[in-house]
């Protein structure tokens, strides 16, 4: 085995795992690391201003490039400022592997500057945290580091290493990580049971998450929701788990309202979940939210999240692609003659159903159609109409999302993408990340002005490193997500009531020169007729774009 220092040991371990990007913000305890980076020209460092920064761009590019992405923070409050970002990748379950410098082994007891317990400070938001302790250990540790990110339930993990291992020698082993196979089959008599239930339905209803799309499961869950003529809703999930343009999707399930909620499955005597978390809402609730005749299927790779709040019928731990694979194959078997039929009436309904609420959306957004400020249901519009072919969203449009789901019906898997922790900002960096790791296809990011303005120093990174994103801004000049939270928090006592620090108004945000201060070009619209040739324009460019869009913030109606 070759003798290294704990630095090269370091570098060569993320050359064998094909790690090609570094993405992060330096310090004083990464130096070694830092300066080894010179001598291994086929990784290249992407700079951020900010460690939120760094960490939604490689969140951004993990989940784009399907493998876990690298990271480097810098000792604790590096990873201080990391932390809600880190925390959108936990929930999000992207698959990253960071690591942070720490203070050498000896001295700890002086308390330098900068000192902390680095492992304890990570582990609430990875999934496993530890220091290496040697410099042999520092390979070992990076490779079962990127084998634990990878393993369902994906996710970060954090690596501290400290500044005199780094510059220790040592034999290593250098050799890609070998990762576990999670194709995991479903139990056959699962499977048969699951199907009985499934081929009796009178009013079946699917439920999908991201764990459909990163098994490459989209056409299973198709054919069998077409199959049962099944009403599907997607979770709030991090990616496009169902073609949104498809007859049968019947858009997110709402995450904030119980009553909402309930109604949307209020009909459903069959509940099948894949791929997704059965059900993550921002309140908990008080009594299960499924009607009390419905029987729930559950398949996940992750048995954590089977049966993990509310009982279900029929859980089944297994790859969502294996699983629809072989519930398909065992549904022919059950199904009764006129299953066809049935199905078509139940998908006539759905697509009756979404054309109702289509048109209830367009009519209420009719009156305000020419105004200024802009209604959001106008901007949605616009940008659907100037998008360019093949484009990868990231939606961070927060109270604008429903007229983003109305008109950018997007239907390849890959193509949407969102954050799931709920923390805001992930809309600046993340689109960088993607666009790194699918240079072919442009990338767009729908943000609101509120969420921008938390990792704004990413229109820096984009700029320094010339990677061409379209921001654009919904700007309404406030936290409207939060005025309407409050109205629904107050009720009848809204009356009279102010909106406290929930107006960013005083002075006015112009993203046009914000951008133009990071080196990004911008431009500001404050008429509908000029959104569509500004985002063609700004999509064609080779260069970042932002688009900072003047929109009506008005909380009487949410289709305004």
């Amino acid at each position: 085995m070759p003798k290294l220092t704990g630095r090269y040991a370091f570098l060569d371990q993320l050359v064998a795992d094909g790690v090609t990007h570094v993405f992060g913000n330096p310090g004083t305890t990464e130096e070694a690391f830092q300066d080894a980076l010179q001598d291994y020209p086929q990784i290249k460092y992407i700079l951020a201003l900010h460690e939120s920064v760094a960490v939604g761009i490689a969140d951004g590019y993990a989940r784009a490039s399907g493998r876990p992405s690298f990271l480097q923070l810098h000792i604790n409050p590096g990873l201080g400022n990391a932390m809600g970002m880190l925390y959108n990748s936990y929930r999000t379950r992207t698959p990253m592997v960071v690591y942070a410098g720490q203070h050498p082994q000896r001295g700890g007891s002086q308390e330098p500057i900068l000192a902390g317990d680095l492992v304890r400070m990570a582990e609430p938001v990875t999934k496993w945290a530890t220091q290496a302790e040697d410099a042999a250990e520092i390979p070992i540790m990076l490779r079962r580091a990127f084998k634990v990110a990878m393993e369902p339930p994906a996710g970060p993990v954090f690596l501290s290493i400290p500044t005199n291992v780094m510059d220790e020698e040592a034999e290593v082993e250098i050799t890609a990580t070998a990762y576990t196979n999670t194709r995991v089959r479903p139990d056959p008599e699962a499977v048969e049971r699951a199907a009985e239930v499934l081929a009796g339905a009178q009013s079946p209803v699917i439920i999908c998450g991201a764990g459909v799309a990163t098994s490459g499961a989209v056409p299973e869950l198709v054919q069998l929701a077409e199959a049962l003529g099944a009403r599907v809703h997607a979770s709030f999930s991090a990616e496009l788990p169902f073609p949104e343009d498809h007859p049968l999707y019947a858009g997110l399930l709402n995450v904030i309202s119980e009553p909402a909620l309930k109604g949307q499955l209020s009909a459903a005597d069959v509940i099948l979940a894949v791929g997704t978390p059965l059900l993550t809402l921002l309140f908990p609730l008080n009594e299960p939210p499924f009607p009390p005749q419905a029987t729930t299927i559950h398949i996940d790779l992750d048995p954590w999240e089977i049966s993990k709040s509310w009982p279900v019928q029929h859980g089944i731990m297994a790859d969502p692609k294996m699983a629809l694979t072989d519930l398909l194959a065992a549904l022919q078997k059950h199904l009764p003659p006129t299953h066809q039929e049935a199905a078509q009436r139940r998908a006539q309904a759905t697509q009756a159903m979404a054309q109702q609420f289509a048109q209830a959306m367009d009519a209420s957004a009719q009156a305000k159609w020419d105004s200024v400020p802009i209604a959001p249901a106008r901007m949605a519009k616009e940008l659907a109409d100037a998008i360019a072919p093949g484009t990868v969203l990231f939606d961070e449009s927060i109270t604008a999302g429903g007229h983003l789901m109305r008109h950018m019906r997007m239907s390849e898997p890959g193509t949407h993408y969102r954050a799931t922790g709920g923390g805001l900002g992930p809309g600046m960096p993340n689109p960088i990340g993607i666009k790194l790791a699918r240079p072919d296809r442009p990338v767009l990011s729908v943000i609101g002005d509120g969420a921008a303005l938390y990792t704004i120093q990413a229109l820096w990174s984009a700029a320094h490193h010339k990677v061409p994103v379209t921001w654009v801004i919904a700007n309404n000049a406030s936290y409207r997500i939060l005025k309407l939270n409050m109205l629904e928090y107050l009720g009848e006592g809204a009356a009279g009531r102010k909106f406290v620090a929930m107006d960013l108004a005083d002075p006015p945000l112009d993203f046009s020169h914000i951008a133009a201060s990071f080196g990004v070009k911008g431009v500001r619209i404050e008429h509908p007729d000029q959104i569509g040739e500004a985002v063609r324009e700004a999509q064609a460019a080779d260069e970042p774009r932002l688009v900072d869009i003047v929109i009506d913030g008005d909380i009487r109606s949410r289709w305004l």
